[in-house]
């Protein structure tokens, strides 16, 4: 169980790992109760994925989360990229999560209105490596459904690692109501994996909100003209070719990786920015058609 991963942590045990098969049937039946339980208090469950690693997945899930929990929705980010979690660095959570007294993973909460739970805050080391595969990840994104008190959310954000193996259909198939969120960049040797990514949505029955396309135009320093940086346009026209829509396009901010390093999220600051503004209007095209 989860909660055993948590106490060994504590006790300076190395990779957390999942327990025995004793009683397994009455242990998967119990989880299957306590998935259902859990996701009844949920209204909207929005899965951010791609189909290929550095679009800034992490980045999107983490701001996405902030800019709703405030706007007052009570907000949950599950980071289930159990190989190399960041959410965690992102929002500045340290150390390792607690149990409550009926044995459920207590959320790091980083504000009023938003909690989160990571691999990474059940690590003592963080810079152990997570060597598992694919039954061992499965069963810990269920147990962070199942064994976790989420309690009463408007939202649950959760970000998967790029791809389309384990970790996604591990999402879908335990959250059959989760809504998705694709990211990509505009250049097409990233477009050539998001559309693998459509394929996987259709394929799994998947409904999709949308495309996002992030570190689009560049604002020069010196000149102020836009520099597309890795083209442009791309997310858009892959998003009108396969019937998605395009829920907007973020330009790439050196502030986004400041901010990310520091553990505070873009969206968490006052300052209206050209970015801050285009992830407003994104979370707008996601909200409105909930």
């Amino acid at each position: 169980m989860i909660h055993e991963s948590v106490d060994k942590a504590k006790k300076g045990s190395s990779c957390p790992s999942q327990s025995g098969g004793q009683n397994m049937d009455a242990r998967q039946q119990q989880e299957e109760i306590a998935i259902k339980a859990s996701l009844s208090k949920i209204k909207h469950k929005i899965f951010v994925l791609s189909g290929k690693g550095g679009v800034g997945k992490s980045s999107v899930s983490a701001n996405l989360a902030a800019s709703l929990s405030k706007k007052g929705y009570k907000t949950g980010l599950m980071d289930v990229d159990v190989h190399g979690p960041s959410i965690a660095q992102m929002l500045g959570l340290t150390g390792i999560m607690d149990i409550s007294e009926n044995q459920l993973l207590i959320p790091k909460q980083v504000n009023g209105n938003l909690k989160v739970v990571s691999v990474q805050s059940l690590m003592q080391d963080q810079d152990q490596a997570i060597i598992w595969r694919g039954p061992a990840k499965t069963g810990m994104i269920k147990q962070f459904v199942s064994s976790v008190d989420w309690g009463e959310l408007d939202f649950l954000i959760i970000d998967a690692p790029p791809g389309t193996g384990d970790e996604p259909l591990t999402v879908v198939q335990t959250i059959p109501d989760a809504l998705g969120v694709i990211v990509t960049t505009p250049q097409e040797v990233a477009l050539a994996d998001i559309r693998k990514s459509i394929s996987f949505c259709k394929t799994v029955r998947l409904k999709t909100l949308g495309i996002v396309e992030n570190m689009a135009s560049f604002k020069c320093p010196h000149c102020n003209e836009p520099i597309d940086l890795f083209s442009s346009g791309g997310g858009e026209k892959t998003a009108k070719a396969q019937g998605l829509e395009f829920l907007g396009s973020i330009p790439f901010d050196t502030q986004v990786v400041v901010s990310g390093d520091k553990g505070i999220p873009v969206m968490f600051q006052d300052e209206e920015t050209e970015f801050t503004k285009a992830f407003e209007t994104i979370v707008e095209n996601i909200t409105k058609q909930l």
